[in-house]
This record gives structure tokens, C-alpha cells and sequence, in this order.
């Protein structure tokens, strides 16, 4: 459908929708207990920025649109649309409805428009449809909307795709195959998709949605800064060289793991009870658990070294007195940690949000490695168990997940810098950058990507209070493992 619709700086060339190329059979697809609490979030915006294609842009707008088709059989939820059954349970219907595609153009705006800004400039989040769409409108709009944008020097494709249907493990294998379908003419996948609804995330609980419908948690209209802020690898490996090489234990001086050693040895001597009890007392007040007396060897994660410096130098730029709670929050993958596991390129949702607490004043006087070990804990501890406790308790209260910052005191982490963004060629070469849309963006709203050289680099993406990023620009810990800072 041709058209010519003027969005400030964009113009809409065309808007049409694609089909699978293969008719599908009619299936509906139970959503789960990950899928569910995200049908009043924003549908998910990432794409892609490239270099411009060698062939001329109709014929790469037709050869797109040509591989989307070939990729939606390969994910026919994609094409469908959402409902809800007499009984309140939701469905995705494989019905072959079709996907949205989106030519448009944004030819002044140039590649080192959007790369060379100290923040993110707003022209970016014109590149993705369905703004401001929460997932609940699945059920009478598309479910993925594609919108290949035409820049000066470059191409952006953007992907929005309803949350309730997929998370970041779902959309990136859904955006490599389709670049691998384009580029090769890909018939058999790499990475098939697995769609099945078998697993403990399956459930027989149903999400009350009230008359007048679903909306998001948070204030779309709230003022924020968004930066990219880019660790090398050589950065991420100093990092957490310094956080684990600052055990609590080194303040013992250089006989501090014996002193460790010579209490688990004699903890059952009564002549030693006074003196175990004393260093127990010493390594408890300084945040050391007995756990970790008995493995000092206790690796922290590059990640979890990264979100330790984010959390300390976020809760020093909001200036907060001492006894204020502050919370860090990740969403980590259930696929592996369930029993049995659920297949890794299992189709959906299958995620869930570990906090970890702690007043402000704790996170700023301990060091990097306390902070870290603090997320290292609730992540390590987080295993089929305790996703089933997770599940066990939404059942008891259905309901969508509050994806905000209420208090004022929250970091919410999401994305992953495990997933192949850059694993994406449609036939003119990898991708120059990652980019989000305006989607469920709030006061301390942080997204990881992997960084584009690879190796171990990795990239926030960290929207702000503009006070609170100024804060952190000027945050001397934080900014020295920055690149280019």
C-alpha cells in the first residue's frame, strides 16, 4: 500500500503486510507465566543501524520483504495475533494474519547523526512502529511490525515486536534468521525456534484484565536522558580483575585465608570456640558468608563487576541519605535453569526479575566486590527451585509485571550482552550499531548489549533522570572504565 506519511523528520514510503510464504496450520499457543505479566508493557523496539546495501533500495525493499515472508513460516506466531478464550486463558493464534513491513525514509539524517551525540537523539526512536503499543493490543493489531528506514549514508531496520510474545533470546533468533534467510536463502534454519507449551511455566492460572484494559506502570511522559556507554574488553577484564582480586578476607593481611583455614579446622575445638566466634562475628559484619569462607576462590562475573560499578556510581548521582533502600533489578533466562530444561531457542517468554536490596549507605561504603557479591548470590541461588517458587506465587496472584521506578531508589536491567546482535548480515555486512526505540523507558531503565567488536565488550544503554546522568557522567569510578572517557 503506497502512501506518504510525514512523521516530522521521517516519511512513511509504503506500508504493507506480509504473509508467510508457506500456509500454516491453524495452532494457538498457550501464553505462560513469563508471557502474561508483559501484556501491559510496551511492545519490544530493537534494530539495527548498516552501512548502506550495494543493490539499488527497491530491490533490496522487495528482497526484504521476500525473506520476511519466508522467515514468518519458520515463526508463524509472528503472523498471528492474540486471544482470549470464554474462560480468560490467552492465546497466540497462528492464523497467518501477517506481520506489518514499513518503508520509510529519513534521508538528512546521516549515520554519525545517531553514533556521534553524547545521548541517544531522538530522531532514533522514529525508526520503529507501533510507539507507545502495549502487548495487550496484540489481540487486534500485528504482532511484529518491520520498518526498513532509508538515512543519507546508512539503513536502519527495526523490529517491534509484542512482549507478551517474546523476549530477547525469541527476538534475536527471530531477527538472525531473518537476516540468514535474506542473505543465503536460508530453507533450513540454523537455530529452529522450539514453539512447545509443555513445561512448568505452563499454567492453569488466569490474568484478570479490568474493562477498561491494560497500560503501562510507568510515566511515558517523564523527562529522560539516554546514553551509550561502550567498555572494551581490555576495560571489562580490568574491572573485574579489581573486583576479584578485593576479597574481604585480604583485611586479615596476608595470613587472611589462613586465619579462614584455622577456623574451619578447629570450629570444633571449645578452646578455639571464642576465637572461631570472633572471626566469624568479623567476616559476617563485612558481608562475608560462610559459604564463601569455606571457597574463597569465588569468581565474580565481568557482568555482575559491570552492574556493581553502575549500581554504586546510579545511587551516588541520586544522592540519598543512608538508610534509603535501593534495589537492583535483572531479569535473568529460565531456560537453562529449570529441570529438565526448557530447549534454549525455546519460542517466548521465559525470563524472570531477581531484585537484590540494599540501603544506600551500605552500597556506597562497601567496595565494588561487596556490591557484586550481592547480585553474584541472588543470581547463583536463582535455580529450578526457585523459578518454580516464582511460578507458584504469580499463581496465586495473576497479575502484569510493574515495570517502573516507584520509589525513586530502582535500577532495572534487561537485554543481554549474550545475544548476537551483531550476528545479523542481510547481504551488505554486519550491523555499525544496536538502537532501542522509546519502549518501557523509565528513570533507571539499563539495557546490555554485546559490544561491536566483540571479544567481550559490552555496551549500556542507560536512561535517566537528566539530573541523575549528569551525576553519573561525572562519576570519576565509573567514567575511568568507559571507552574513550
Amino acid at each position: 500500500m503506497p502512501c506518504s506519511i510525514s512523521l516530522n523528520s521521517l516519511t512513511h514510503l509504503s506500508k504493507s503486510t506480509v504473509f508467510p510464504d508457506q500456509k500454516t496450520s491453524p495452532v494457538l499457543m498457550k501464553l505462560s507465566v513469563s508471557d502474561l505479566p508483559m501484556l501491559s508493557c510496551h511492545y519490544i523496539q530493537k534494530g539495527c543501524l548498516f552501512a548502506p546495501p550495494h543493490v539499488p533500495i527497491p530491490e533490496r525493499i522487495a528482497l526484504l520483504k521476500q525473506g520476511l515472508s519466508k522467515t514468518l513460516s519458520h515463526f508463524p506466531a509472528l503472523a498471528g495475533r492474540l486471544i482470549t478464550d470464554q474462560e480468560g486463558y490467552v492465546y497466540i493464534s497462528c492464523n497467518d494474519a501477517g506481520a506489518e513491513f514499513i518503508h520509510a525514509t529519513s534521508t538528512h539524517v546521516s549515520i554519525r547523526d545517531i553514533l556521534s551525540p553524547v545521548h541517544v537523539p531522538d530522531s532514533v526512536k522514529q525508526f520503529f512502529a507501533f510507539d507507545g503499543v502495549v502487548s495487550y493490543e496484540g489481540h487486534f493489531r500485528p504482532i511484529l511490525a518491520v520498518q526498513v528506514t532509508e538515512l543519507h549514508d546508512g539503513i536502519f531496520i527495526g523490529c517491534s515486536v509484542n512482549h507478551a510474545v517474546v523476549d530477547g533470546t525469541s527476538l534475536w533468533n527471530f531477527f538472525n534468521t531473518f537476516a540468514e534467510v535474506c542473505n543465503r536463502g536460508a530453507r533450513k534454519m540454523s537455530k529452529q525456534p522450539d514453539f512447545s507449551r509443555d513445561s512448568v511455566i505452563i499454567s492453569s492460572a488466569i490474568l484478570k484484565v479490568p474493562e477498561e484494559g491494560l497500560k503501562v506502570t510507568f510515566d511515558v511522559h517523564a523527562p529522560l536522558k539516554e546514553r551509550i556507554f561502550s567498555f572494551s574488553r581490555e576495560s571489562i577484564l580490568k574491572l573485574k580483575e579489581k573486583v576479584n582480586n578485593n576479597k574481604k578476607w585480604s583485611l586479615f593481611g596476608n595470613g587472611g585465608i589462613d586465619a579462614v583455614e584455622l577456623m574451619a579446622k578447629q570450629s570444633n575445638d571449645p578452646m578455639n570456640e571464642k576465637i572461631t566466634s570472633m572471626i566469624v562475628n568479623w567476616l559476617g559484619i563485612n558481608g562475608v558468608t560462610k559459604t564463601e569462607m569455606n571457597d574463597p576462590t569465588v569468581e565474580i562475573s565481568s557482568f555482575q563487576s559491570l552492574c556493581a560499578l553502575l549500581w554504586r556510581a546510579v545511587t551516588r548521582a541520586r544522592k540519598f541519605p543512608a538508610n534509603k533502600t535501593t534495589t537492583f533489578r535483572m531479569a535473568v533466562n529460565c531456560r537453562h535453569r529449570l529441570e529438565p530444561k526448557l530447549n534454549p531457542y525455546y519460542f517466548g517468554n521465559a525470563i524472570q526479575s531477581i531484585p537484590t536490596y540494599a540501603p544506600a549507605g551500605e552500597v556506597l561504603s562497601h567496595d565494588l566486590r561487596w556490591c557484586a557479591e550481592q547480585l553474584n548470590k541472588n543470581v547463583k541461588a536463582h535455580d529450578d527451585q526457585m523459578v518454580r517458587s516464582f511460578v507458584k506465587n504469580w499463581e496465586k496472584d495473576p497479575r502484569c509485571f510493574p515495570l517502573g521506578n516507584f520509589d525513586g531508589a530502582m535500577i532495572t536491567m534487561g537485554s543481554s550482552p549474550r545475544f548476537p546482535m551483531y550476528e545479523n548480515d542481510f547481504g551488505w555486512g554486519k550491523p555499525i550499531a544496536v538502537r532501542s526505540g522509546k519502549a518501557n523507558k523509565f528513570d533507571g531503565k539499563i539495557s546490555a548489549f554485546p559490544g561491536r567488536e566483540g571479544g567481550g565488550s559490552v555496551d549500556l544503554e542507560v536512561v535517566l533522570a537528566p539530573e541523575t546522568m549528569a551525576g553519573l557522567e561525572a562519576d570519576s569510578e565509573f567514567m575511568q572504565f568507559v571507552s574513550g572517557c
